[in-house]
């Protein structure tokens, strides 16, 4: 792609406690339809991805529980809800193979990123299966010991 058509890409908001609570796998983007008051509120730095699933409903992609604070120059006549369930643009093709992909293998979709493409708001959605304790255990220790082997090799040179 030449530079004039490429798309700048600029994160909002990441989950980072899905990496910690879930094993991530397939990665997909997806389209968020948004009202005026919240794309104004997003600019502003104020949305949280914390908790945030994705729900199948009558054949249609759900984002729940991204919370997008109202900026205090919001529409009065209005009432803005900052938890609504937000639809999700997929291509029909990529639905049918998550549903199937949920539906079959017992894995959940998470949001994992927020981020501007160009003027348009997506969010990076993840296949994940949750983890038990012994797991997120297992991590944290793999975690720390890359960390250690990496002030070893630092205090060694």
């Amino acid at each position: 792609m030449s530079q004039s058509t490429e798309k700048k890409i600029q994160s909002i908001a990441k989950n980072r406690k899905a990496r910690h609570d879930y094993t991530l796998s397939t990665l997909y983007e997806a389209g968020i339809v948004l009202e005026g008051w919240e794309v104004k509120s997003i600019r502003a730095g104020r949305s949280n991805l914390k908790d945030s699933h994705v729900l199948i409903r009558q054949g249609e992609a759900w984002l729940v529980n991204l919370h997008i604070s109202p900026l205090s120059t919001t529409n009065t006549h209005r009432k803005a809800e900052p938890d609504r369930s937000r639809k999700l643009l997929l291509h029909r093709i990529e639905l049918k193979r998550l549903i199937g992909k949920i539906k079959q293998k017992g894995l959940t979709l998470i949001a994992t990123e927020l981020y501007w493409r160009g003027k348009h708001v997506k969010v990076k959605l993840a296949l994940a299966k949750g983890k038990k304790k012994h797991d997120k255990r297992a991590s944290i220790k793999e975690r720390d010991w890359e960390r250690s082997k990496l002030r070893l090799k630092k205090h060694m040179l």
